[in-house]
């Protein structure tokens, strides 16, 4: 009895250490682009003030607007083909959870207008990056879009739970 007690206790402690290491959660989303800002490897969406667009890095996709609906493509839109996202400014949105980054958008574009610069950004690679798949100007040229260049900035708006986010439409006139 006492040896069936043992057994049963050994392989509960089996079973419960098996168990925590299935429950660990990996947090990172997906890679961020070479143009994106050092440090907020766990974020998932930058919000683009210059070109009121966003960069979605768990998709690697860029989301804009567009004949009426919000567009996700890998690429960006002809209109910004001269469009640096190294020098370009990046919100990152730490504060947003979900699918529709655009949600929020008219707050978004009020408070981080074209031309917006926040704290000073670095990026992850520089702009000559021969690894730098993400802003390579032969894909982007390959669809008629521009150099991908951004900067970085941390969003700090609250009021609506994960849906503080917005999308623009670049640099130019939609």
């Amino acid at each position: 009895m006492n040896s069936l007690k043992l057994m049963i206790i050994g392989i509960l402690f089996f079973v419960v250490s098996i168990t925590k290491a299935q429950v660990t959660v990996n947090v990172n989303l997906g890679n961020p682009p070479e143009w994106g800002p050092v440090g907020y490897t766990e974020v998932r969406y930058y919000y683009l003030p210059d070109i009121e667009a966003y960069y979605d890095v768990e998709t690697s996709v860029f989301i804009y607007y567009g004949n009426g609906v919000w567009i996700r493509d890998r690429f960006l839109p002809t209109r910004y083909r001269n469009y640096d996202l190294y020098g370009g400014y990046k919100v990152v949105m730490t504060d947003y959870r979900g699918n529709a980054p655009y949600h929020n958008f008219k707050e978004y574009k009020v408070k981080y207008k074209k031309g917006y610069r926040g704290p000073s950004q670095k990026t992850i690679g520089s702009k000559g990056n021969s690894n730098n798949k993400k802003s390579s100007v032969k894909q982007q040229k390959s669809k008629g879009s521009g150099n991908n260049k951004p900067t970085l900035h941390k969003s700090s708006s609250s009021k609506n739970k994960g849906s503080n986010q917005s999308h623009g439409g670049g640099k130019g006139k939609k």
